[in-house]
């Protein structure tokens, strides 16, 4: 190891997973460690570090492992609360009915052998052959394929089976017949994690699906902190690039693995992801990305082989990565308004897709405007004290007792509580609402006094978990600053949804449905996310979850020629709406950072919740 390695990277290579959710830029704190020997040979104790590390941590040699410098031997030891666990992630996507009629298709062949007075080429014979029987016209060969030909034709008599793209080219020649064995993957590449899934592309079955990471998190927990690593580390684009095609190839063994299915047999893999997840995925520098105007290098759908990318599937299966909408809104928005087909609909339909990007669309068959917003890392566990991915032994769920403040919750996998995810952390926010714990302005009441409550010198906090009941053996709490955070993120979504109602002239009345699509999306509480404001006042039976409606969108794609030509006129037809230049952003932001929103009004159910506390005359004036 090299003099001057950081020890996160130090770490990471012995295999220990650890959390790091900013990236290693000292500012999530989530990577604490224990020296326990050879403190002497590490840099010196940064700003950063004195700022996420209480005197007590300071002194008993906890040092955040991204600002370590490492310049000689010693003994460290990973904490519980920072090591990193196995992301739950959601696979699950919405299902629509649409014929199947895929871009690659497998035909059998008989061919007639060649003679004296049949002296036409091996290609020829098939190509004729295809014309006369199945009406296709010119279609050429690849040359890899072509190189084959003849041996293959020769060595099973003359009957072969084609796999052709598009109706344009043939991209494998297989003995015998095959016709059965024809597969896709779709991809989900996602700024937290990304999905596969392998197709039966005859029939639209989905055999496997393989979830993991996304590799690049270790350059950075959102899509600016890797537009910066991009642009700032001379081999920046190259690492981001190689990390997300090696977790890609992870994907395929995986999945063929499960399936039996060898990876050469993999004639085609469909590409949803946000702008910049796309750009880096194609090896595209996305400096400008990060600039006013926020210029994509191109919006287009995209063809390439798979041997161009470096993706461990037949060289020549083609890759296809859908189209873009803007510099902040991709080709998974257009794979969520595929899948849930709201571009169909005759009423109007938000769609609210929160990840660490939050992607708003709203309309119907008559149009559609979508926007996003920086809402991601409160509701991924970023900047909360205690917050965490949804891993074994987060807290997923909160119930408090209004009489007593006494906290029942569950958490992923059954195991000792480690800290919150997302799901937690919104429903600790609304459970304290309801028992007037927090006021509508955010702040932690301080009229009550309860065994619960307790004032530190970084202020105020709620304890959700006693130390003997914790991984770690210290409390889990939810702070003042922890419930800010979690108040700009929603405020973020909850504005940018109002503006977009606004936009189309649309009340809740008017609304068909309202759809929560991606991981936090599905996991949340329905209702705890109304009690906080993240949407619209919008009546529960109308508010439904759709899963990885972005999976869903590229599963389609893959298998339906027509769903493909649907992705390119969403991209084409949809209105984008940037937010840093909608004047009344600003205003509407404000209004939205109180619980559930500043003006009551909008939320009559909240209204008659906060009617029934004890303290509701007070709490409606906060």
């Amino acid at each position: 190891m090299r003099k001057g390695t950081s020890l996160l990277d130090a770490v990471r290579q012995t295999g220990i997973k650890i959390e790091s959710l900013c990236g290693g830029r000292g500012i999530c704190g989530k990577c604490k460690v224990v020296i326990e020997e050879g403190a002497e040979n590490l840099s010196e104790l940064t700003s950063a570090e004195k700022s996420k590390l209480s005197g007590e941590e300071i002194s008993q040699g906890y040092r955040l492992a991204c600002c370590s410098l490492v310049n000689g031997d010693l003994t460290v030891r990973v904490p519980e609360e920072s090591r990193g666990g196995t992301q739950r992630v959601l696979i699950e996507g919405v299902e629509t009915f649409f014929e199947i009629d895929p871009v690659v298709e497998k035909i059998f062949l008989k061919l007639p052998k060649p003679s004296l007075q049949d002296r036409r080429s091996d290609f020829e014979r098939l190509r004729d052959c295809l014309k006369e029987e199945y009406g296709l016209g010119e279609i050429g060969m690849v040359y890899s394929v072509m190189k084959q030909l003849p041996s293959i034709l020769r060595k099973s008599n003359w009957e072969t089976t084609v796999t052709i793209w598009g109706k344009k080219k043939i991209i494998r020649v297989e003995p015998r017949e095959t016709l059965a064995r024809n597969y896709g993957i779709a991809l989900d590449i996602g700024t937290t994690t990304v999905v596969g899934y392998l197709v039966e592309l005859n029939t639209g079955k989905l055999l496997e699906a393989s979830s993991i990471l996304n590799p690049q998190v270790k350059y950075g927990e959102d899509v600016i902190t890797r537009i910066t690593f991009a642009i700032q580390d001379p081999d920046g684009l190259k690492k981001l690039n190689e990390s997300i095609i090696r977790g890609v190839n992870g994907i395929v063994r995986d999945v063929c693995s499960k399936a039996h299915v060898r990876s050469e047999e993999i004639s085609e893999l469909t590409v949803v992801g946000n702008t910049v997840m796309h750009h880096i995925f194609l090896g595209l520098c996305p400096r400008y990305l990060g600039m006013s105007p926020f210029t994509p290098v191109i919006q287009n759908s995209v063809d390439i082989e798979a041997r161009n990318l470096g993706i461990d599937i037949n060289p020549v299966a083609n890759v296809h990565i859908l189209p873009v909408i803007a510099g902040f809104v991709g080709a998974d928005n257009v794979g969520v308004i595929l899948a849930t087909q709201i571009n169909e609909s005759s009423k109007p339909v938000l769609v609210i897709d929160v990840g660490t990007n939050g992607e708003i669309a709203l309309g119907n068959r008559d149009g559609i405007t979508v926007c996003s917003c920086a809402a991601g890392p409160a509701f991924e566990g970023a900047h909360i004290k205690f917050g965490m991915r949804a891993t074994e032994g987060a807290i997923e769920k909160v119930k408090i007792d209004p009489s007593n403040l006494g906290v029942k919750y569950s958490t992923i996998g059954d195991a000792k509580a480690r800290g919150l995810c997302g799901s937690g952390i919104v429903d600790a926010v609304a459970e304290l609402l309801k028992a007037g714990v927090i006021l509508r302005n955010g702040r932690i009441n301080p009229k009550i006094e309860d065994p619960h409550l307790r004032t530190t010198k970084e202020g105020a906090e709620f304890i959700l978990a006693m130390g003997n009941e914790t991984a770690t053996g210290g409390e889990i709490t939810i702070t003042q600053k922890d419930i800010r955070e979690l108040q700009l993120a929603k405020a973020a979504i909850h504005a940018s949804a109002s503006i977009l109602m606004r936009r189309h002239d649309v009340g809740i009345r008017e609304l068909d449905s309202l759809l929560l699509a991606g991981a936090f999306g599905s996991h949340i509480d329905k209702w705890s996310a109304k009690v906080i404001g993240l949407y619209p006042d919008m009546p529960l039976d109308r508010v439904k979850t759709v899963g990885n409606a972005a999976g869903a969108g590229a599963k389609q794609a893959l298998v339906s020629s027509k769903k493909r030509r649907d992705a390119e006129r969403i991209a084409k037809n949809v209105h984008y709406l940037e937010l840093t230049v909608a004047p009344e952003f600003k205003d509407e932001f404000i209004s939205a950072m109180y619980f559930p929103h500043s003006d009551i009004n909008r939320f009559p159910s909240m209204r008659k919740l906060y009617e029934k506390l004890p303290m509701w005359s007070e709490i409606l004036k906060s």
